[in-house]
């Protein structure tokens, strides 16, 4: 590592609402939520995505032992899918291009291909890491030295020409294009917005609880998206095109920052759960029915409860047994 100094990770008290004029606002969550209705459209024709657990983890603690802040790390795996997607679709691509030639010379590139991939996936990760910290500039960026000798100490010997040529290949993969929005921006937006509506649990606090439902949704994205489509289609074995159609809603992020923040407000105070629910509703239009079902699987997820069948869309009747949960949980 680059030596024994390590610098204040940023506190949650230096975080503040209420100081950006209702108008600047009001333009940024327009721009969020455009978008998030082109994310979603771009994600409809996908077939799978890279936001493992154990990926997800190797980011969050090498960002922690970087002393990067909490939105590298969130921008960090964001950067990743988006490039191993682009990755996977170009090997697709590849073997299609070759299906001319003979069984034998296609199957021997295919192997090649992955193991190329497989190869350079952690000095992809890292990379990502990397570039990441360079678009929070104001913060921490980590340099060559710290990533070549983070590189060495797991096995991985690799030269500073070799780790920009990684870097430049995520970006031109990517088209250059790399401040993606992540979910804590929408959180954090949506949180702005309720500070000045008037909600009643206090936004400083509903943000710290936010951060730690957000790392959560991030390790255990599959089986909370996975028990979300369950609830949904009102069944426990979901098929292959019911999979494959619901790829969109994992990368619906203001799904998600509603489900975020109604999880957290039921945790801080859940009398007036009903109430932030209301906020959630009116600010994106997101149906009460679908903020309680997500908010719902966080929260199950999180006490360590059984996954629920459908609820009707009674805010009061889901806080009801989310509470039966969260005691249960504690006896």
């Amino acid at each position: 590592m680059d030596g024994p100094m390590r610098p204040r990770l940023a506190s949650l008290s230096d975080f503040q609402f209420g100081v950006v004029a209702t108008e600047t606002i009001e333009d940024a969550l327009l721009h969020l939520a455009q978008q998030n209705e082109r994310a979603v459209q771009e994600a409809a024709g996908r077939t799978g995505g890279f936001r493992e657990t154990r990926i997800v983890e190797f980011v969050f603690l090498l960002s922690e032992q970087w002393c990067l802040e909490k939105s590298v790390s969130y921008l960090a795996v964001e950067i990743l899918e988006r490039f191993m997607v682009k990755q996977v679709e170009n090997i697709c691509r590849q073997a299609t291009v070759q299906r001319r030639d003979n069984e034998k010379t296609e199957s021997h590139n295919w192997r090649a291909l992955k193991e190329k991939i497989f190869n350079k996936f952690i000095l992809r990760l890292v990379s990502c890491v990397q570039l990441a910290s360079k678009l929070s500039f104001h913060y921490k960026i980590i340099s060559n030295i710290t990533v070549l000798n983070f590189l060495q100490a797991l096995g991985y010997l690799y030269t500073k020409e070799e780790l920009l040529e990684s870097e430049l290949d995520v970006l031109k993969s990517l088209n250059f294009q790399i401040n993606l929005p992540t979910p804590l921006a929408y959180v954090e937006m949506l949180l702005e917005v309720l500070g000045y509506n008037g909600c009643l649990v206090p936004v400083t606090q509903l943000h710290a609880t936010c951060l730690t439902l957000l790392d959560l949704v991030y390790l255990l994205h599959e089986p909370i998206y996975d028990s979300l489509l369950r609830t949904s289609i009102e069944n426990s074995t979901p098929s292959q095109l019911q999979g494959e159609k619901f790829i969109s809603v994992k990368e619906d992020f203001m799904l998600l920052a509603v489900g975020i923040i109604a999880a957290s407000a039921f945790i801080q105070n859940h009398e007036c759960w009903s109430q932030v629910m209301g906020h959630l509703q009116s600010i994106t239009g997101i149906a009460l029915a679908s903020i309680a079902e997500f908010s719902y699987a966080i929260l199950t997820h999180s006490v360590g409860a059984n996954t629920p069948r459908r609820q009707q869309p009674v805010p009061p009747h889901l806080a009801a047994r989310a509470r039966r949960a969260a005691a249960s949980s504690n006896t």
